[in-house]
């Protein structure tokens, strides 16, 4: 049973302290029907081209995972950063015919559109309310590029729809060859197994699919680099990025340590800790956006390289930039960011 624990939230002025043992959580789901816009434009990096154009049906997961970059946007709607983004989850019951609205304005001028960013867009739910799946219909019936990036097998429910795409990738977020490895991290995730299966299973349909090494704990899951990629290969992946952990707010970094002073020894926490530091220059956080995904040190060049030389080795091909189309801005969601 997961307890309530939340880092104070930064827009909030009052903050919960609980005396004594705190409740229990509860899973949560609350229906927004005020969305009026679903695609989001978002600042990405430089392996994403610099732009991602995402739509998501839903905010928070019950993935519970604890790097999660996404944790921030819940505290946007006055939750927590912790235990609120996992068990309080927003669903836009109209966002397929939202996206059908837009792109019949802004079709033309649309390069792609990734399904992930502010949650995973097969999180359980989806199963009852298929809102990623009618968004794939609406992709199908435009013939508009789409990348999906998931942890969840679920994804292969919708490979009839994903077939009927001209161009279309399915990366699985994996970056832990092991469950008993990813536990501390990400608890509530399907197995790594089941998602090689599910991996396979598109990639034997012709779906194109990859393997998001991400995020790569300095300290911890250097060593899983090389195995994940030979299983990827194995399953038919033809694409590989990998990113090294972020911490983008004070809530998310301490809800991270938190969890692993619980969940780990504290040799293991001390070494990830000073690992990290010597990575970001004496803090957990990066210091601009430019460093986010990446390290300073020659410990990550040598992961670098690994990760360079496997990719060369097993034949992974190099991520295609799209391109920015012009005079889209005003057309989509302003960034989030």
């Amino acid at each position: 049973m997961r307890q309530i624990t939340n880092p104070p939230n930064p827009y909030s002025q009052y903050s919960a302290e609980y005396v004594g043992e705190p409740p229990p959580t509860k899973l949560e789901v609350f229906e927004e029907t005020a969305t009026r816009k679903v695609i989001t434009k978002a600042f990405a990096s430089d392996w994403e081209g610099g732009w991602r154009y995402t739509v998501n049906c839903y905010r928070g997961c019950i993935h519970g995972c604890t790097y999660c970059f996404a944790r921030q946007y819940h505290e946007y709607l006055g939750y927590g950063a912790g235990t609120d983004f996992e068990t309080k989850i927003v669903v836009k019951p109209n966002a397929p015919q939202l996206l059908r609205q837009e792109l019949k304005k802004c079709r033309d001028k649309m390069p792609h559109l990734d399904f992930s960013f502010a949650t995973d867009p097969y999180l359980p739910l989806e199963a009852s309310y298929e809102l990623t799946r009618k968004c794939l219909e609406v992709c199908v019936d435009f013939q508009v590029p789409v990348a999906v990036i998931t942890k969840a097998p679920l994804v292969t429910r919708d490979i009839d729809l994903l077939k009927n795409l001209k161009k279309v990738s399915v990366f699985f977020s994996m970056p832990f060859l092991t469950k008993e490895k990813s536990n501390p991290f990400e608890p509530y995730t399907p197995v790594p197994e089941a998602r090689f299966r599910a991996m396979k299973m598109l990639s034997d349909e012709g779906i194109m699919t990859g393997i998001g090494i991400a995020p790569v704990i300095p300290g911890y899951n250097e060593p899983d680099i090389p195995g994940l990629l030979e299983r990827a290969k194995g399953c038919g992946a033809t694409r590989a990025f990998m990113s090294m952990l972020h911490l983008d707010t004070d809530s998310i970094e301490a809800y991270f340590v938190q969890k692993m002073h619980e969940r780990l020894s504290p040799t293991r926490v001390s070494k990830i800790v000073n690992t990290m530091k010597r990575e970001r220059g004496g803090t957990l956080r990066h210091a601009t956006y430019k460093e986010r995904m990446t390290g300073r040190t020659e410990q990550w060049e040598v992961t670098q390289k690994m990760f360079d030389f496997h990719v060369r080795r097993l034949g992974f091909r190099q991520h295609e930039k799209p391109a920015e189309p012009e005079a889209i801005s005003a057309l989509v969601q302003p960034s989030l960011f």
